[in-house]
This record gives C-alpha cells, structure tokens and sequence, in this order.
C-alpha cells in the first residue's frame, strides 16, 4: 500500500475514474481518500487529497461506526477504585472512558440533566427568557459543545492522539467522514444521540453517572481530595477527583478563592459575533462562483495584530445560528452552532480580541473574570435587562453610530438595535474596528451593508487557571486533586479537552 497526495477540483473529487488515474492507480487497484483540505486561498477551488492505493486500503470507515469498536473498554467491579469525574463535557466523558480502559471505576457527577431532557431548557431560553443556572448551552451532559456545534479541529495535536478522539466519536454514532477532515464537525443535531451512546457504554461498563449534582466543595481527607460534597450536603467519595467543570463555572472559582487554594487568572479574549449572509461568504471565498452543490458552504479564518492584541475570528459557523449563551441571570452571552447540514442562510463567526491583566489594572486571580462579569451585565441592560441580543451594523459600528434598523438574523431570540462601540470597553473597540478593515482587505466585501454585530461573545475560554504540577496532573495544594480540560486552562475546544482528559486519566491510573 502506498499514500499519495493529489490535489482535485470539486467536480474531479466526485469522479472515482479521475481519482484512480490520479492517483496512479491500476485498474481494480483497491485506493480510498482518507484525509482532504478545502483550498479557497486560490481561484481554483480544490481538495488536497490523500490516497492510499493498494492492499490494504479497504478497510471502511463504516467498520468504525459501532459500540462495539470502542478499544479496551472493560467492565469494572463495583469494588474497584473509584474515580470522581466532576463534569460530563468532553474531558470528563473522556476521562470516564480511559478510567474503564484501565480498571478504574468512574463515578460522574454533573450539574446539569441528561441530554434528551437538557434540550428542552435550552429551548426554553429563546421562548421564555430565563435561564436554568444548571441547565443551558453551557451546563448539562455533553458540556457546552454539544449544543453549540461540535467542530473538531485542534492544533493540540502533540497532547495525544487525536485519531483516537475522532474513532470514539464514530464509534457513538458520528459520520465515519470526520475521519477524513482537516476540519472536521459533527453538528449539533447530532451530537446529542452521540453523547447519549457515550453515556451507554460508560454505564454498560460500570460507569456511574448522578445528575443533577453540582458541586458544592471538595471532600479533604488529610489535605487530599477524597470526594466532594454536593449542593445537598452529600458527600460523594472517591480515590480521586478529575474537575472537568467547564469554562463558565464560575461558582467553582469563587470557591478555590474563598478557600484560598490556589489560582491565577489566564489571558483569554472578548468580542463580538459577526453575522453575514452565507451567500456573500460563498461569493468572497469561491470567488464570485457562488454556491455549489458539489462545495459546503464556505467557512473563513482570520487573523491579525491590531494595537499589541490579537484578534482573530473563533468558532466560524457556516450556515449557522446564534444562541443565547448565559449561564445565569444577569448576563447576555452569545455564541454560534450550525448542525450536521450547515442550511441555515446566514455564517457567524466570533470576532474576538486578547486580553490580559494589564489591559484590565487587576492583579489577582479573579481580575479577568471579574472584567468578563461586567461586560456581560452592562449587555445585559442594554438589552432591557433581558437576553435579547444587542446589535449594531457594522458598518454603523466603524463610523461610531447607533444603527436606525437592523437586518434579519439567524439569532435564537430577539435583536435590539445597541451603540456596541459604546458599550464594549474602548480598547476592544478600537481592535476590532482595525481588526474588521484588515479582514476586508483579505476578504474584499467582508465589511457590507447586510454584516451585523451581536454582542457579546465572550466565553471563548476560561479567564482562570487552576494549576497543575507538570508531573503528576494535580493541583499543587491539593493532591488527589486533577484539574481538567477547558474550565481549568488546560484546553479550547472539543478534540483538546477530550485529550486532556485522556491525560488526566492516565495520570491518576499511574498514582500508586
């Protein structure tokens, strides 16, 4: 067998005649495409592809979409070593799995509800305007990715192995072509039965899971973590424990700093959500060829340096919608997800900009936090005290003035017209407007009469770090103790905070 590179138009990539000869193959040679990469940088459209061609290359994608191809799952007693596992996003579902894999027995608790019944809360949120603290796009099985898209790419590829993340997720029900992506998404529509399938296998194996059960404070036993104690006053106990609470828990902040266990505040970014019609996207990058049916709708990356900060695009969602991201009362968050089809007619994508604590005059831990809290709230009343989400035009917010209309938008919940160069902190402005004339100099047409603003995207990650020894994966103070995935630093999306709960995992079986 043998692996070729070739690059194909999109009308070639459908012809399995043109790749054969390709790609050098002999007639009735067996090949199979097993990686592709959407160019658009050029006029000419076209997948850089990867062939292999010869024996061997048969093996289906499809052999992968099965239970029963989860590698090294086995069943544990009840009396074997407990993990606690505090967090059913993709570090703790993760975690759980490897904790099986080597023997241990993982004990999940999480804040939220099982998915099948956490999708009526969030679809309540946009009807009702309130938010369930527990039970939204953030909190409940599956974490906040599983109902803000599922996109898979990392460039965290030296923190394990990435093709082991995607095969688990094929095996729970995901289309076998995520194997082949360079960017590859599952969708949100159906992420849910694939956590669902997760949660299947973890308790089929002896897995316990208890939802509904949010973490209160951590169980010490001689200054180690031996559990913690619920909102309830329960004490679940364990060997070990495995925080994978998530970025936007913020309780469990406030509690390492009640505690004086130890924190440092982490740079993270703020910004807003830019919608366009998807359609002008397809123009701009097929380069006025519009849509075809043989292309998916056309996604972007963009980045640039504006005043000493990055700014840069985040979670581009082609044919895609805007959710309502609060976690609580008070706040109004927006983020963007798009399912499996990518139909909506409208892109967005996060245009945010670094900041640190000397862009915000705090130095201690919760300073970045603190400085996220207060964005969120001033939204939140310029919205009317609601989670309608403020919006400005772009072109309105580059010439610093109130927008008279808006335009439609694919935003689940109401738009309300807001002077976001006003109400966003100036120095992010000022960003963002440099940032928004750069990106039309690489898009031409990127800043349009039909662009609109909605604010504010600011749970790109965790503004906190809970520290770890390099080591051994535990908290400096706490031993027992493994602070996980995004919510402790460590991660930035899907693929990564799997990693790394596949390495907390891994640390804990290997504590004697």
């Amino acid at each position: 067998m043998k692996a070729v590179q070739i690059d194909l138009t999109p009308e070639e990539y459908h012809q399995l005649d043109v790749v054969r000869r390709r790609a050098g193959a002999a007639p009735g040679e067996p090949l199979r495409i097993t990686r592709r990469t959407l160019d658009c940088r050029r006029r000419n459209v076209v997948y850089h592809c990867t062939v292999e061609v010869g024996e061997g290359s048969l093996a289906s994608l499809s052999s992968l979409s099965s239970l029963s191809s989860l590698s090294g799952l086995s069943s544990v007693s009840s009396g074997a070593r407990r993990v606690l596992v505090v967090g059913a996003g993709p570090a703790g579902l993760f975690a759980a799995l490897r904790c099986l894999q080597r023997g241990l027995k993982p004990v999940i608790v999480e804040r939220g509800k099982p998915v099948e019944e956490r999708k009526y809360d969030i679809a309540r949120i946009a009807r009702e305007k309130q938010v369930d603290a527990d039970s939204n796009w953030c909190f409940g099985e599956g974490g906040a990715g599983t109902y803000s898209d599922g996109k898979l790419y990392t460039r965290s590829t030296k923190r394990g192995d990435v093709g082991e993340v995607l095969r688990t997720f094929v095996a729970c029900g995901a289309d076998p072509d995520i194997m082949l992506d360079a960017h590859a998404h599952i969708g949100t529509d159906r992420l849910s039965g694939i956590i669902a399938n997760m949660r299947h296998a973890i308790e089929e194996h002896g897995g316990e899971y208890h939802f509904g059960t949010r973490m209160e404070d951590l169980l010490l036993k001689e200054g180690r973590a031996g559990g913690i104690v619920d909102q309830h006053g329960n004490r679940i106990e364990a060997e070990a424990v495995i925080l994978a609470t998530g970025h936007s828990a913020r309780d469990i902040y406030e509690l390492f700093a009640r505690r004086g266990w130890l924190l440092k505040a982490k740079p993270f970014a703020l910004g807003v959500r830019v919608e366009h019609p998807q359609e002008l996207i397809n123009e701009i990058q097929y380069h006025g060829k519009g849509y075809s049916p043989l292309l998916p709708p056309a996604a972007y990356s963009l980045t640039t340096q504006a005043r000493g900060h990055g700014v840069f695009s985040f979670c581009m969602c082609p044919g895609g919608v805007i959710v309502p991201a609060a976690t609580a009362g008070g706040q109004q968050v927006v983020n963007g997800m798009s399912n499996s089809r990518r139909n909506s007619p409208y892109a967005n994508s996060g245009i945010a900009v670094t900041v640190d604590a000397s862009d915000v005059g705090g130095d201690d831990a919760l300073s970045l936090l603190r400085f996220q809290q207060a964005v969120e709230q001033r939204m939140f009343h310029a919205a009317g005290d609601c989670i309608d989400a403020p919006t400005q035009r772009l072109e309105d917010f580059l010439h610093r003035r109130a927008s008279s209309t808006l335009g439609p938008s694919g935003y689940m919940g109401q738009t309300v017209s807001a002077p976001l160069h006003e109400l966003l902190p100036p120095f992010v402005v000022d960003c963002l407007a440099e940032g928004f004339r750069a990106f039309d100099r690489k898009m031409k047409g990127f800043i349009s009469a039909e662009a609109q603003l909605l604010a504010v995207e600011s749970r790109t990650s965790s503004p906190v770090r809970i520290p770890r020894d390099r080591a051994t994966l535990q908290h400096p103070q706490l031993a027992g103790l493994y602070p996980c995935g995004e919510g402790a630093g460590y991660a930035g999306g899907i693929v990564s905070s799997a990693l790394d709960g596949i390495r907390c995992a891994e640390a804990v079986s290997l504590r004697k």
